[in-house]
């Protein structure tokens, strides 16, 4: 112990140390700081959909529902999705940064709303938001870069080299103390704040996970440092060296990779699709009745035996080609779907390769922020618009009168879970 204690006073004494670490602490802690407000954010902007969704429906049913017309009621009522952030949400915004969070859903054509946002690669990405992950990927190894780049070779440029190995019980075991030392006070000062952030948002053991990625991901860097050592290059060049492979390990090949993904998966923007499934809802103003209502009934057979049309406009025939709208594009949103998610495979094949790019992915999973978290949440949006579909069908094809009592009869949207809030940050 004395000999740590030996190493932890020698390491402080260096002018670049103590000053090093404590920015380190400072950037930590700001990116949990920042996370935290902004999933206080997004939690806050949740909780006030419930009381909005309750005047807008006040409002709607104030007239619609003088003529017991179903088919205003579902034009006119917005129904709202929301997807709340998990406890480890801060730490890595992923998706959420980009991704709609809450969507206002009606009960016509559902792919136009859903596919207005597109959804990308977020561990390819270039660097975006600061939060915490940003800081361990991003800023962790050019500290651990500055501590270790010199560590022999500062020894060796001011001839104390030979002295230090003469007198060190054991060479290796000296500057094994000494870079595990530097790591360890690099990886502390990284976990501290993200432990801090966790205990504030309830994220309980999960958190030890990111603690563990972050330990391994710091090793990491320490290796690729040592090894550079290992050349006995002058500190100036095993600095510039190490800022090169920090370069291209986390800007230059993960962008080459992301070009590369998207060259060999092409996938359809969500624009795109929006605008097919609009121009097809907007043909169904100019086809037959009877064809688009009999293309509807074997989608749907339970209302075949609906009272013949009167000429002119009917909500029935109105909502049945919104629903074929939706059906002519589902071949393309499936290969969309599935282009997404070939791109997000490649993405983990990437990682393996690239220990950033790894990292960010595994991050966003523990974090569940990342495309498969956001694909589910716009499953859960279909399986909420097919209820809200068939609440309605029976008051359009048995033209039953909607009443101000059949509003809290409506599908609700449930949380996937007792999310936990955090509380503001500093409160």
């Amino acid at each position: 112990m004395s000999l740590w204690s030996h190493e932890l006073r020698l390491f402080l004494r260096q002018p670049l140390a103590a000053p090093l670490l404590a920015l380190l602490l400072l950037l930590a802690s700001a990116s949990v700081w920042a996370g935290l407000a902004e999933i206080t954010r997004q939690h806050a902007a949740i909780d006030r959909i419930l009381p909005q969704q309750a005047a807008d429906e006040a409002a709607v049913a104030a007239w619609a529902t003088r003529e017991g017309d179903a088919g205003n009621v579902a034009y006119y009522t917005h129904y709202a999705t929301w997807d709340r952030p998990s406890p480890l949400a801060f730490a890595a915004l992923g998706q959420r940064d980009v991704a709609p969070f809450v969507l206002r859903i009606r009960a016509l054509a559902l792919e136009g709303q859903i596919n207005e946002s597109e959804a990308y690669n977020a561990e390819l990405a270039l660097p975006g938001r600061f939060d915490w992950a940003f800081v361990l990927t991003y800023l962790a190894p050019l500290f651990i870069i500055v501590l270790l780049h010199d560590l022999v070779s500062s020894e060796r440029e001011g001839g104390r080299l030979l002295l230090l190995t003469v007198m060190a019980r054991s060479e290796t075991a000296l500057w094994v103390r000494r870079v595990v030392l530097r790591v360890g006070l690099v990886i502390l000062t990284l976990v501290l704040p993200l432990a801090v952030g966790g205990l504030l948002s309830g994220a309980g053991q999960p958190i030890l996970g990111m603690a563990g990625l972050a330990a391994a991901y710091a090793v990491f860097w320490a290796l690729v440092c040592v090894a550079v050592e290992r050349f006995r290059l002058a500190s100036v060049t095993s600095a510039a060296t190490l800022a090169a492979v920090w370069l291209i390990m986390t800007l230059v090949l993960p962008g080459l990779a992301l070009l590369a993904i998207n060259a060999a998966v092409p996938v359809r923007q969500g624009v795109e699709l929006t605008l097919a499934q609009r121009e097809a809802v907007h043909a169904g103003w100019d086809k037959p009745k009877e064809a688009t209502l009999a293309a509807f009934f074997r989608e749907e057979p339970a209302w075949r035996d609906t009272a013949p049309m009167r000429s002119g406009f009917h909500w029935k025939w109105y909502y049945a080609f919104q629903h074929l709208g939706d059906l002519s594009v589902a071949e393309q949103v499936r290969a969309y779907r599935a282009g997404l998610e070939r791109r997000n495979a490649l993405s983990g094949r990437i990682g393996l390769l690239l220990p950033p790019v790894g990292l960010q992915m595994v991050l966003h999973r523990l974090a569940e922020t990342d495309l498969v978290a956001q694909l589910a949440y716009q499953d859960r949006i279909r399986r909420y618009h097919r209820e809200l579909r068939h609440f309605f069908y029976p008051f359009l094809f048995r033209e039953q009168p909607f009443g101000p009592a059949d509003f809290a009869r409506a599908p609700r949207w449930r949380d996937s879970a007792d999310t936990p809030r955090p509380p503001r940050p500093g409160a």
